[in-house]
Formats: C-alpha cells, structure tokens, sequence
C-alpha cells in the first residue's frame, strides 16, 4: 500500500540490519540495542513471520528503510471477546521525523486493524517520548492506562 511519500510493505529478512539500526536510532534505543543484529534478533525475527498475528512492516522512501512497526493481533475474552491491535515499536528514521511519514504508517496499522476486526487499538510509549506523546496524542489515542513492567534475567 502506498501512501504520500512511504511505501508499507511486509519486513523482509534482508530488512533486519535496518530494522536494528532504527531501534538503536535515539536517545533511548542506543543504550538498549546492538549495533547490528545477531542471534536474539534472527529469532525474534523469525518467529514474529511464523505467527499471523503479527505482522512486522517496513516503511520505504526512495527504496531506503526508513520506518517500522510492529502490528499484533490479540484476542481477548474482555470487552464481548474483542480482538484488539497492539502497535510495537514504531520508529522513523531521525532525520525524517516531523515530515508525516509516522502519521502514515499509524493510519495504515489503524486501517490493518479495522481489516482484521478489530474494536481497539492500543500501545505503549516510554514516559521519556514526550514527542511521541504528543504524536500519538495528535493522532487521536488518549493516555488510559498506567503501564508497568517487570524486567526478567534471562537464563
């Protein structure tokens, strides 16, 4: 699907190296991603194309990555069974930000989540995103919920 100035497509596995760097893209992400993928991304990778509800998205501008998301589809026996759209990790490359290519993809995964019957979409932002906020805000999503996570060792 095309929209002004981006292009939404499905991630490819020759994506990955572009995927890793956009994470690592900001204040935040630099003190918590890789330079360039290994083994843990591969199989994330992996097994976000394995399940249909997932659905991991690229935006291209001029046939350079320069956008992502995370799309999943969660049911849920609340809300009279309603499935709802989790959106994860979204990022725009730092020197494209403000230009409307977020507000693009965010309309496409809203659109996605209709197509799949969904009755809500919903995600998270680090209490340190301010812009995002604002962005998110702007884009008509409200601040709920408090969120809470519990760091676990890995083995």
């Amino acid at each position: 699907m095309t929209y002004p100035a981006l292009f939404i497509r499905s991630a490819r596995q020759d994506d990955l190296a572009a995927l890793v760097a956009l994470y690592g893209d900001d204040d935040i992400g630099v003190s918590r991603e890789l330079a360039e993928p290994d083994v843990a991304y591969q199989g994330a990778f992996d097994a976000i194309q394995a399940d249909p509800n997932h659905m991991l998205v690229v935006g291209e501008r001029d046939g350079q990555v320069v956008a992502t998301l995370l799309l999943s589809f969660l049911p849920g026996l609340s809300r009279h069974g309603a499935w709802r759209a989790q959106i994860e990790a979204m990022r725009v490359a730092r020197p494209l930000r403000g230009q409307g290519l977020g507000r693009a993809l965010l309309d496409w995964s809203i659109d996605e989540a209709r197509r799949r019957g969904c009755t809500l979409v919903q995600l998270t932002s680090d209490r340190r995103r301010d812009d995002a906020h604002r962005f998110y805000e702007g884009a008509g999503f409200e601040a709920t919920h408090l969120g809470y996570k519990l760091p676990l060792e890995t083995p």
